[in-house]
């Protein structure tokens, strides 16, 4: 049984988007997706300075066993931003509330399963990713924290997917923000002050989760009082919903799965060329990963756009939206390119102490600069195949990318080295950019399409 919509929510016509107004809602998630992975930039910064490059890599390996846990079910977070936007563009507050309990429930459960499967899910990633005895040491002391916080980290996922699906950018701003400068104060603190090392670090990205995810429920409460959305029991178990959001994620966590093994054998390979390599590897994506979280703020900003237009059927303002969010961000792309190639140095000899692994690092450090500019396509076209959750094109799209960076793996590693492991991820980009824009027409079509 389907429930009617309800009472539309205040804002009844959504204005035509405009290069400005795209801009305005990005900046907010750029700004807050940039404090994400600056928390990885920062610990390992912290353990850098004691000049161990075991201790780096123990880190990195650490954050990367955690990057690649919240990107399996990074679909929860994609999903939720799909349906509570076009949601939001049909003017139905019951399923706008829907989709966040939805969200929250599947988070709990994959948040529990993780912490009752803490041990085997570390064995199987320190044995895939490898490293020395001492690096899985620093690894396990890092981890051991961290897993803990895990129910309230999947739940942040799905609260912050929820809340840019409403346009709500600033909200997810000040959630984010607020919970990583306490996570990086913390691990200042736990390590500089304390002298805890890894298991320092740990803890404090253990407390920052817990801390956005009791902020992050406060104002979800207050958001639905807003739109006076409730929801019943008949309209939270739709059978047709239910439906649609299991092929949903099932597609967008195969897609996911694709993007974390191609970081995981950048790990991988990274560790078998010895210590030093993966330390200077781990360094540079760490600030490549603040780029890429940076130009992520347009993809989602995409994907409520894209979602309230499709939910509105409106194709005019669905091509509008893309014309508009490559534009912008083609140019931050360039922007960002620019400012590494100068940055990058400078930031390496802050980052640690370690005279071998900053001459190893200045050996790749053009690939830092050069990524973003690549990548931005396939970013910005993630978040339009999101917010129509055309998430089929999605995952056949990335597994035929993902089958063609295995092929150049394998020809331009054994040629080139570490620079071949660079030259295989901007290959691996550039694909996925044109598959998804070789699908686009389709999209646009089914748009005009949907039933209401």
């Amino acid at each position: 049984m389907r429930t009617t919509k309800e009472e539309a929510p205040p804002r009844a016509e959504t204005p035509p988007p405009t290069l400005s107004g795209v801009i305005a809602l990005a900046a907010p998630i750029m700004l807050a997706n940039a404090s994400t992975p600056l928390i990885g930039f920062v610990d390992i910064a912290v353990i850098g300075r004691l000049g161990d490059a075991a201790l780096i890599g123990g880190v990195a390996v650490g954050a990367a066993i955690f990057n690649a846990i919240y990107w399996c079910v990074a679909f929860l977070r994609m999903s939720t931003t799909g349906f509570t936007a076009q949601a939001y563009g049909a003017r139905d507050s019951a399923e706008i509330a829907a989709t966040l309990l939805r969200a929250l429930l599947i988070a709990a459960a994959i948040g529990v399963a993780v912490v009752v499967l803490q041990a085997p899910i570390k064995r199987a990633f320190l044995w895939f990713l490898g490293g020395s005895s001492a690096v899985q040491a620093a690894t396990t002391a890092y981890y051991d924290w961290r897993i803990w916080a895990a129910p309230a980290g999947l739940a942040n996922v799905a609260l912050l997917g929820w809340f840019i699906g409403l346009g709500r950018t600033m909200v997810t701003f000040w959630l984010q923000l607020v919970a990583n400068v306490l996570n990086i104060v913390v691990a200042l603190v736990f390590v500089a002050l304390l002298g805890w090392g890894v298991a320092g670090v740990g803890l404090a990205a253990l407390l920052g989760e817990v801390a956005a995810v009791i902020g992050g429920l406060v104002l979800a409460r207050r958001e639905l009082a807003t739109h006076s959305a409730g929801v019943t029991r008949a309209t939270l178990l739709d059978p047709v919903k239910l439906k649609a959001l299991f092929a949903a994620n099932r597609d967008i966590m195969i897609r996911t799965v694709c993007v974390l093994v191609v970081g995981q054998i950048f790990i991988r390979l990274g560790a078998t060329q010895g210590e030093t390599v993966l330390a200077a590897n781990a360094l540079l994506a760490s600030i490549l990963m603040i780029m890429y979280f940076m130009l992520d703020g347009y993809s989602q900003a995409t994907e409520t756009l894209v979602g309230q237009a499709v939910g509105a059927r409106d194709r005019p303002r669905l091509d509008l939206t893309v014309r508009l969010a490559a534009v912008a961000a083609g140019i931050t792309g360039v922007l960002i390119g620019v400012v590494l190639w100068f940055m990058v140095g400078p930031t390496i000899a802050f980052m640690t102490t370690s005279t071998e692994v900053r001459a190893e690092a200045g050996a790749y450090f053009a690939w830092v600069a050069l990524l973003p500019l690549i990548a931005v396509g396939c970013f910005l076209l993630d978040g339009v195949f999101i917010g129509a959750t055309r998430t089929v094109d999605m995952r056949n799209m990335m597994l035929l990318s993902f089958l063609i960076y295995l092929v150049a793996l394998a020809v331009a590693v054994p040629l080139l080295g570490n620079d071949g492991l660079w030259l295989a991820q901007a290959i691996f980009f550039i694909v996925r950019a044109l598959t998804l824009a070789w699908k686009y027409p389709a999209l646009a079509r089914a748009a005009e399409r949907q039933p209401s």
